[in-house]
This record gives structure tokens, C-alpha cells and sequence, in this order.
């Protein structure tokens, strides 16, 4: 039987916690349900719901790392939070190499459920053949490249200089017959070398973006190619 050593009531659209944040608290849902998700691709993604005596939150708790989605209350819920001596005691039980294979696994899982949502994400988003000027910076000053393909959530990037994957930067994205353009946050997923078939560049996710640039790059992506 959980130990539970607050309740807490929630209305629909309270977020209980958010990704990115610190925390390791353990959470019981008491009645309603709540919805976990993740920003991917500059997209939210459902993840799950969780109903009544489902918990959420133990990621955290394992790997001692920031949140990995957001928890959103699903019309009004109530809420249990797990005491914590009694996880520590229970947790503290466990001999030291199961410890290490426990965080192992749920550093894995986690790992495992990004890498899907992405995939799951990039089917979705169709991919158009545009070619658009850019332009970013890296260590050896201002780079100008071109788009080969994007979405609404990325593109690749073709250059002779890509930046290490994981990098995050902001490139400035130029549209047809427009002066101001466009301010995209990016991180680089994958890279490409010099190949015979395929030109070197790298793909990058949006991160951030304004609603404003957002709309004006549908609507480019919109039209005819």
C-alpha cells in the first residue's frame, strides 16, 4: 500500500508539473485523470492518461533528473504525493547494483519513449522539397546555407558546415518576397558528411518559434512548390 502524505485538488488545464523542471516527487491519482505530454518538435504530444490509482512522476524520482513531460490535470483531479521518507526507506532497501540497473532501465525508457514520439512526429509532419536562404552562426563566424526539405517541426540544412548534433542555435530563415525573416530556435539531430549521392548538411528540430513566424511558415510551406 502507498504511503500518501498530501492530497492536492486540481482543476482541468492545472499543469502539476512541467518538463524541463526540477522535481522527484511520486504521484497518485486519487479520481480524475491526468494527462502526460511532451514538447516535441515545437508540438505538444500526448503521451498517456492516467486514470485512478495510476502513478506518474517516478522517472524523476529514479534518475534524480528534470521532468521529462508535463502533467496536466484532466477535468478536476485529486491527487496524492507519495511521502517521501517512505520511497527513500523503500528505495534504500534495495541493494547498490539494483539501484544502478533500476536508474539504467528508466534512463533507457526514457531515452527509447523520445526517440519514438520523434519518429512518430516526423511521419506526421509532411516534408516538402523548398529551397530557402538562411543563415546561422557557428565557431567560424556567419554561415549562409540553403533548405533541401522542411516541415512545420524541421528541415534539413544544406552545408558544408554543420554544426555537432544536440547543438542548440538560432537561424534567421528568409521567405519569397519578404524583407523580415524568420527567427527559428533549433536543435541539430543528425548531421551528413560529404557523400557521392547525398549533399552534407543537418537536420534540425524546431525548439522555438514565435506564433507569428509560425503562421507565416505554414503558409509558405502551404503553397505550391
Amino acid at each position: 500500500m502507498l504511503q500518501i502524505s498530501t492530497e492536492e485538488t486540481y482543476q482541468d488545464g492545472d499543469i502539476i508539473f512541467k518538463e524541463g523542471n526540477a522535481g522527484d516527487w511520486i504521484y497518485l491519482v486519487i479520481s480524475g485523470a491526468v494527462e502526460i505530454s511532451k514538447q516535441i518538435e515545437g508540438k505538444k504530444v500526448v503521451v498517456d492518461i492516467i486514470g485512478p490509482e495510476g502513478v506518474f512522476g517516478e522517472l524523476g524520482f529514479i534518475t534524480q533528473s528534470p521532468r521529462s513531460a508535463t502533467a496536466t490535470a484532466v477535468g478536476e483531479t485529486e491527487i496524492g504525493i507519495i511521502d517521501r521518507d517512505y520511497l527513500d526507506q523503500e528505495f534504500n532497501k534495495l541493494s547498490g547494483d539494483f539501484r544502478v540497473i533500476l536508474k539504467s532501465l528508466a534512463g533507457r525508457l526514457k531515452k527509447t519513449t523520445e526517440i519514438a514520439l520523434e519518429a512518430q512526429m516526423r511521419r506526421r509532419d509532411q516534408r516538402i522539397t523548398k529551397v530557402l536562404s538562411l543563415t546561422f552562426k557557428s565557431d567560424a563566424g556567419l554561415v549562409k546555407a540553403f533548405t533541401e526539405d522542411m516541415s512545420i517541426g524541421g528541415m534539413f540544412i544544406r552545408t558544408a558546415k554543420p554544426l555537432p548534433v544536440g547543438e542548440v542555435f538560432t537561424l534567421k530563415l528568409t521567405l519569397p518576397q519578404t524583407a523580415q525573416p524568420i527567427k527559428i530556435g533549433c536543435e541539430v539531430a543528425w548531421i551528413r558528411t560529404e557523400a557521392k549521392s547525398d549533399p552534407p548538411g543537418m537536420g534540425v528540430r524546431f525548439v522555438q518559434i514565435s506564433e507569428a513566424d509560425q503562421h507565416r511558415l505554414k503558409a509558405e510551406l502551404s503553397k505550391k512548390r
